[in-house]
């Protein structure tokens, strides 16, 4: 049985990424976990509380977040009756990324899926703080959707990649079966200025290769220094609905989330955006 946990503060944005998961996983045997970390909303509103009533305070808060999350589970039984899926929710007092590592770690989670607000005003701003925390520090893959995106589960996915770092088996079969569900078409993009590649990104392609032996997979190359412009440049070419990328030590993605001014990536991504986390776990 597949296992998601879904991170949630019960907004629109939520309920949408609520939404493509449900499509999203329907043909697989899924436990769906909705989880509400709540301590900052509690610590918001206590700052000046006795101890006795913060305690008080705290207990009536967890009613009340157990309370929605009841409802959230209520409307996503309602939207479907897939019987391959099943339904649990846990209110968590503590940090979203801190509850979120419990729980994957616990419950050997296989993804967590969540919202993100997409492009605001500032046109510079990709995702909101705490979507690019989770990205950054939660030890599994994790699905951000765009507030903004209502589209269909994926045809077309957008894998860019330098074939420099190596590649977890069980994220890339969580993404062949993804592609295979909705016999999805894979793009292997990789952005270079040197058309002749290393042993090593021989062996890494390999891998790919032998990963993704059920799938429709593209292997193409686009010359270029600037690997953000890149990716961008061809995600407004070309129509893809999911966005891949790895996030591993010394990786390009771990630079621009870790070297950029919060939220202030580059990346133009209006898509489902997949990072698959090497991280220690």
């Amino acid at each position: 049985m597949r296992k998601i946990l879904i991170p949630t503060d019960f907004s629109e944005t939520s309920m949408n990424a609520i939404e493509y998961a449900l499509e999203l996983f329907k043909y697989d045997k899924c436990e769906f976990i909705i989880m509400n970390a709540f301590a900052d909303e509690v610590y918001n509103n206590t700052m000046e509380m006795d101890r006795e009533f913060f305690e008080e305070f705290k207990e009536k808060y967890r009613t009340s977040v157990e309370n929605q999350l009841q409802k959230e589970v209520a409307i996503m039984l309602k939207r479907t009756s897939n019987p391959r899926h099943a339904y649990n929710f846990e209110a968590r007092f503590g940090s979203i990324v801190d509850e979120a590592n419990q729980i994957v770690e616990r419950d050997n989670i296989d993804i967590v899926v969540m919202g993100t607000k997409g492009k605001t005003q500032d046109k510079d701003i990709t995702f909101g703080s705490i979507t690019l925390q989770v990205i950054k520090y939660v030890k599994c893959p994790v699905l951000a959707v765009p507030v903004g995106f209502h589209g269909a589960p994926p045809k077309n996915i957008l894998f860019p990649t330098d074939y420099m770092v190596p590649f977890n088996r069980r994220a890339l079969k969580l993404l062949s079966t993804m592609a295979k569900s909705f016999v999805a078409n894979i793009n292997m993009l990789f952005i270079s200025e040197f058309k002749q590649r290393s042993h090593r990104q021989e062996d890494n392609r390999a891998f790919l290769d032998s990963c993704f032996n059920d799938n429709k997979v593209e292997f193409t190359q686009t010359p270029g220094k600037d690997i953000t412009e890149g990716i961008n440049k061809v995600l407004n070419e070309k129509e893809f609905d999911m966005l891949v990328m790895v996030n591993q030590r010394h990786s390009y993605l771990e630079n621009i989330l870790y070297h950029s001014t919060i939220e202030k990536i580059g990346l133009e991504i209006k898509i489902p955006f997949l990072v698959m986390n090497n991280l220690h776990r």
